[in-house]
């Protein structure tokens, strides 16, 4: 089966193109080998799989599993990706404004292109969310006298107290179309144990469905400095989706502005996000790294 595997400021995943009746009737055997495929010793290699599909309502359709084969709702990284495949393989017949189909909606790309090759997209990736029930939060484990805070931009879960190995963390859940729980910190994000710390956020209790963790310093009112840890996959390079909502945090917390660009930097490289109140919009790029053939 061929695959192509791609990155997006080093969210690397590996990709199937479905659209085909032939190619689609293996796509229950690539689900089941998710973890196998995604393994960098004895696979692939990656932070997971993505299905590329017939659109339904859009121009194609994705489907994002996690390494250890769990399914994304969405993955900003994965999407403009999937945005460069579609346009250079013929599926958007030329058109730099298309449309991707995902769990959490359709989304809208404006393709970055230079010669015929696509080289990132700025993706529409609707609102953030803050509302208990948009995360899930289940408040029954929500520390003793703990109550949201009423903002311009409604019921905000922020500042929540999570203790970790003798460490007190304070962070605000927003979704994105899936979980996040963004942790402002002074201390420098390299030197956090993301994945002692991540992991035990990840699968606390006041999280139902789990939750990505992202950990950021603030640079400037224009500049994050982001580490994450993602759910079912560990820490990636990259987080398109936990970027937008490390805005979204900052914003809600009067650190950067809103309807104004916000570079966001990451291990893997830099995006640039604009939050307001309708939605947010993220700009970054997509890179083949090499194509192959995968026994299913």
């Amino acid at each position: 089966m061929r695959f192509v595997k791609m990155n997006g400021c080093g969210n690397d995943y590996v990709y199937f193109d479905l659209t085909s009746r032939e190619a689609a009737a293996k796509g229950a055997d690539i689900i089941r080998a998710v973890p196998r495929i995604s393994d960098r010793h004895f696979g692939v290699g990656g932070d997971g799989v993505v299905l590329i599909l017939p659109g339904g309502v859009a121009d194609v359709r994705m489907r994002m599993f996690n390494a250890d084969g769990s399914e994304g709702r969405m993955c900003g990284n994965a999407i403009r990706c999937v945005g460069k495949y579609a346009y250079e393989n013929g599926l958007t017949d030329g058109r730099t404004e298309v449309t991707v189909e995902t769990a959490s909606g359709v989304k809208r790309l404006s393709l970055l292109t230079e010669g015929g090759v696509c080289t990132g997209a700025s993706v529409s990736m609707g609102r953030a969310e803050f509302g208990a029930a948009d995360i899930p939060i289940d408040e029954s484990f929500l520390p003793e006298g703990y109550h949201p805070e009423e903002t311009p931009y409604g019921r905000v879960w922020k500042d929540i107290p999570l203790r970790a190995y003798g460490q007190t963390w304070t962070g605000t859940a927003v979704s994105m179309g899936n979980p996040h729980f963004v942790i402002f910190t002074d201390e420098n994000v390299n030197a956090v144990d993301l994945e002692r710390t991540g992991k035990f956020i990840e699968t606390h209790h006041l999280f139902p469905k789990r939750v990505n963790v992202e950990f950021v310093n603030v640079l400037s009112p224009s500049r994050l400095s982001m580490r994450v840890w993602e759910r079912g996959s560990g820490e990636t390079m990259a987080c398109g989706t936990g970027s937008c909502a490390s805005v979204a945090a900052a914003v809600v917390g009067g650190m950067v502005p809103e309807n104004a660009e916000t570079e966001v930097v990451l291990r893997g490289g830099t995006l640039r996000i604009t939050f307001t109140r309708e939605d947010v919009v993220m700009t970054g790029n997509a890179e083949i790294n090499f194509e192959g053939e995968y026994k299913i």
